[in-house]
């Protein structure tokens, strides 16, 4: 189901094109990042979603309602965290959130049960007397979205939400997000922090000046704009060919990423198995005899290896999508495999590259 969709949509401030020709969709439960430098239209996108400004041309639908012509109703079903929070200081937290429940609406008893609820979940029950301009920044940004899931929203529009937090704060802000999505709320984040969009999103949008420039997900617009390569380093016992006998040991199951593992005689990756309880892929050991055995031999014949670098009994292959359980599998029915790791193109590499070309192609 999309929940926000837009067509055309066209804002202008005299002769400044602020946003063109924007068509946009975004799924429900989907976490979509807005990115792009300052001025490129990220912010006056969220507006006119908002229904805080009136388009020029084209059309917004927001969970199926109009921005302009029914705000209120998309007001009411979708909450908003501006990147300055603004409360009332010389409150505290409880009677700043007690205030927006007036404006909500929401009876008294609701309202106490609702503030209770937030403030819990955003760690600040303990502190709901404290006065808000006694709060850091981080308290503020999680009093921010405690304000926001007041209204029990569809959808939340978060802008820049964790610029200027220290790397904790921000890391517990960003479990925040990843909650908000556990629970089908669609979330639309707008952020520079390139690597934290690229943890928690599950597509972006890059804009430039006003257009929506390029979209997909991180490996999708790697493939577009680096060419979709993926980095996975081998390393094995170098010698001649020729696979020695299997000796099966007990199973050691580790999480993907970088791993090395001898025990003198058995180092191998057997397959790639879900762990259906963490939800995360993780990399299945079996055992093999060690033995003094090439690695390199069919490397380059796997589909979609585009090419093999080898020094001694390491191997770099640059592929266009994760090989690691294909190339595991050829080497260890050839010697032993002492090392894999995989190197995915990040969103900072792709952004930089995007706007380089972008630069010269000016």
């Amino acid at each position: 189901m999309t929940v926000i969709q837009t067509h055309g949509l066209t804002k202008r401030y005299g002769r400044v094109v602020a946003v063109e020709d924007l068509n946009l969709s975004v799924r429900e439960g989907e976490v979509y990042g807005l990115l792009g430098p300052n001025g490129s239209g990220k912010t006056t996108t969220i507006l006119l979603l908002l229904g805080l400004t009136e388009p020029t041309s084209g059309e917004a639908r927001v969970l199926g309602f109009d921005p302009m012509r029914e705000p209120l109703k998309v007001k009411s079903r979708v909450g908003y965290l501006p990147d300055q929070v603004g409360f009332y200081g010389e409150l505290s937290a409880w009677e700043n959130l007690r205030y927006t429940t007036r404006l909500l609406g929401l009876p008294d008893k609701e309202a106490e049960a609702r503030i209770e609820e937030v403030l819990k979940r955003m760690g600040l029950w303990e502190v709901r007397g404290r006065k808000v301009a006694a709060f850091s920044r981080g308290m503020r940004q999680r009093l921010g979205l405690a304000e926001v899931l007041l209204k029990r929203p569809k959808v939340a529009i978060l802008d820049e939400p964790t610029l200027g937090l220290d790397p904790e704060a921000a890391r517990e802000f960003l479990d925040l997000i990843k909650g908000l999505k556990a629970e089908g709320i669609t979330v639309l984040l707008s952020s520079h922090l390139l690597h934290q969009v690229q943890e928690v999103c599950d597509r972006v949008g890059l804009f430039h000046k006003g257009r929506l420039a390029l979209e997909g997900t991180v490996a999708e617009l790697a493939h577009r704009v680096l060419g979709g390569q993926y980095e996975i380093l081998l390393e094995g016992a170098p010698g001649p060919a020729g696979a020695p006998e299997a000796v099966q040991g007990p199973a050691v199951d580790l999480p993907l990423g970088d791993h090395r593992v001898d025990d003198g005689a058995r180092v191998v990756h057997r397959r790639v198995a879900e762990d259906r309880d963490r939800g995360r892929p993780r990399v299945h050991f079996h055992g093999h005899q060690r033995g003094q055995v090439g690695t390199d031999d069919g490397l380059e014949a796997v589909e979609g290896v585009s090419r093999v670098e080898a020094e001694g009994g390491r191997y770099r292959v640059l592929a266009t999508r994760d090989l690691r359980p294909e190339l595991a599998r050829l080497v260890v029915e050839r010697g032993p495999l002492y090392a894999l790791s995989l190197r995915q193109p990040s969103l900072d590499e792709i952004y930089a590259h995007y706007f380089k070309e972008v630069a010269h192609a000016a």
